[in-house]
């Protein structure tokens, strides 16, 4: 199996060509340190620990999976060796202060690391990505008290973090949940309630895990204005910062699941006996609006679980396209004397290989973009400009989960496709890399989720400034594309597919806000595929406009790879976009079928 799980070129390409990430240290002085040697530097030490450490452990994980055995959960055996050679190299929370035990990393440049580490294996990562989102919540809601119990201890992978939302009875409605706070008097509550589908909630990698909980507190107002969030650690923390008594938080269940073995996912018991305290996490009554803050993030980072999965897919279906043998050349079909080739010359594996290539490519610039936003909505120089970027970080954010995921689980499909056989056997890569995905397109809030907060929220975000902000971003490119010969019928095209966007995003707007709500809903998941597919149709042209520059002083070893990226948009544009038109013609007759028929006239 090769051992190639992301393209390092294509990397470069869009942290130094494309965003030009080297510039954010000249924007803040917190960034100073992030020059490109140093940016060069953490990418061959991310793929150096990706390839040799992590890399290895994922098929094991994948069939050793965890155990549960009298409340407590068992991980894969080099799991804990693998997270104590995580945190050493203190990758846990790389942008977070170093105060803190960060590093101060830009999230544009810790983007590379991400796609290394999660396209090694991601079920791993998981544990100490959910540890940084529960610090950011301690970070930004905590007291001064609890950041000097909790922070250092957890952005340094001492201890974990996880998320407790989700209960049996409330899944996707959180305002459905019944976990109970009860005030002590003391500054402490009880807890009691039930949590399931808990990433990481109970394993054996550290000595103590802090578990952020949504709960309502007894006499607060029902649905989400009366959720509060609570800091309830596994074991309770002693004065000299030492884990104390157990905390009546009990691991009674993981899941047996379709993929990500290695990760625990469990349900979890609090106050079962009368016993499990916690402490109120930033205002009462105000948690969602705590959570969302690490959902977000939370959301981003799936993006990416999904494209390492796809990016490491393609991969792997180029390195075994270009080395499995069978089959003449078409054009040799019939010469009796005409030997066998690569299948990577056969038409079809040709044009699935071209399906993931564009797809990863888009994906990777759309998601490292997103992430540099992120950098400039915190060190821009100016409040306008932050907010600017922050309100294209709101916009991309359903696009970067849902509509990714969604395409991301599409690419591995491929992959398995262009394996054959071979790829739906598990001694090959591409059955896990399938199954591990899938999840990416359920949790942290369905990409039918998704699909409704884009259309619900974001196309009126700030009485649509943002959505503007987009588009103008994506008018610049089109600009520039206009004025490069190669480029100008691909730019034209693309430029016809945002106006469409633009005239279909009114109309689907004004339809959420009419009496036909309903069926304006029951199309936003098509809406959230048109509208990823003209944002990824900008991406390549943006990429390509930047190829297009640089191909005519390039040397001759990096022509290929310039060239690769301007036919990348042409097979975009002229395979894919011709069938965004026909999603939007499809929405524009916003049919009500889905949401008129009878439940009666389904099967019984």
């Amino acid at each position: 199996m090769a051992q190639v799980i992301s393209d390092r070129r294509d990397i470069e390409f869009v942290l130094h060509e494309q965003l030009e990430a080297e510039n954010l240290s000249k924007i803040h002085e917190d960034f100073a340190d992030f020059n490109k040697k140093t940016i060069d530097l953490i990418i061959s030490e991310a793929k150096n620990f990706a390839v040799k450490e992590l890399l290895p452990s994922s098929k094991e994980g994948d069939e050793q999976g965890c155990t549960l055995k009298n409340g407590q959960v068992t991980t894969p055996e080099s799991f804990k060796r693998l997270f104590d050679l995580f945190n050493e190299g203190e990758w846990l929370a790389p942008t977070e202060s170093p105060e803190w035990g960060g590093q101060g990393m830009p999230r544009t440049v810790a983007s590379a690391a991400a796609e290394y580490f999660n396209g090694a294996n991601y079920p791993f990562m998981m544990y100490p990505g959910l540890t940084q989102g529960a610090g950011h919540l301690v970070e930004h809601f905590g007291t001064q008290e609890q950041k000097d119990t909790y922070l250092k201890n957890m952005y340094t992978g001492k201890w974990t973090g996880t998320m407790l939302l989700t209960e049996p009875g409330a899944g996707s409605d959180v305002g459905a949940l019944t976990t109970k706070a009860v005030p002590n008097g003391d500054g402490t509550y009880s807890i009691t309630g039930e949590k399931i589908f808990i990433s990481g909630g109970e394993h054996d990698l550290t000595e103590n895990i802090i578990h952020p909980v949504l709960a309502r507190i007894e006499g607060a107002p029902a649905g989400t204005k009366g959720i509060s969030l609570f800091i309830v650690p596994k074991f309770r923390v002693n004065e000299d910062g030492t884990p104390g008594e157990f905390n009546d938080v009990i691991c009674t269940g993981i899941e047996h699941k379709m993929g990500i073995h290695g990760n625990s996912t469990c349900s979890l018991s609090l106050g079962s006996k009368g016993n499990c305290l916690g402490t109120l996490l930033g205002e009462a009554n105000k948690g969602m609006k705590a959570m969302f803050l690490m959902m977000n993030a939370a959301r981003l980072l799936v993006g990416f679980q999904g494209f390492a999965c796809a990016t490491t897919a393609y991969m792997y279906a180029l390195d075994y396209a270009r080395n499995r043998v069978q089959g003449k050349d078409l054009l040799e079909f019939m010469n009796p004397e005409a030997k066998s080739v690569s299948i990577i010359r056969h038409p079809d594996v040709r044009r699935q290989l071209m399906m993931m290539k564009v797809n990863v490519e888009g994906i990777r610039s759309l998601l490292y973009f997103a992430m540099y936003c992120s950098d400039m909505a915190v060190v821009a120089p100016t409040q306008e400009e932050k907010d600017k970027y922050q309100g294209i970080v709101e916009v991309l954010t359903p696009i970067a989960k849902g509509y990714v995921t969604d395409r991301s689980f599409e690419v591995c499909s491929h992959g398995m496709q262009v394996y054959g056989g071979y790829g739906f056997i598990e001694e090959y890569p591409m059955a896990q890399l399938l199954r591990d995905c899938r999840i990416t397109l359920i949790y942290e809030g369905t990409n039918g989720i998704q699909a409704m907060d884009l259309l619900g929220r974001k196309l009126g975000l700030n009485k649509g400034k943002p959505i503007m902000d987009l588009f103008g971003e994506m008018q610049k490119t089109v600009a520039t594309a206009k004025g490069i010969p190669v480029l100008e019928k691909q730019a034209v095209k693309v430029e016809e597919v945002m106006n469409k966007l633009a005239e279909v995003a009114i109309h689907m707007g004004h339809t959420a806000m009419s009496e036909k709500a309903m069926a304006a809903f029951a199309n936003a998941h098509p809406f959230q595929d048109a509208t990823g597919d003209t944002t990824m149709a900008w991406m390549l042209l943006w990429r390509a406009t930047v190829a297009a520059q640089k191909l005519e002083k390039a040397k001759k070893k990096d022509k290929p790879f310039y060239e690769g990226i301007i036919k990348s948009l042409q097979f975009y544009v002229e395979t894919q976009l011709p069938i965004t038109l026909g999603r939007f013609a499809a929405i524009m007759n916003t049919s009500s079928v889905a949401v008129d028929i009878e439940d009666t006239m389904f099967p019984s």
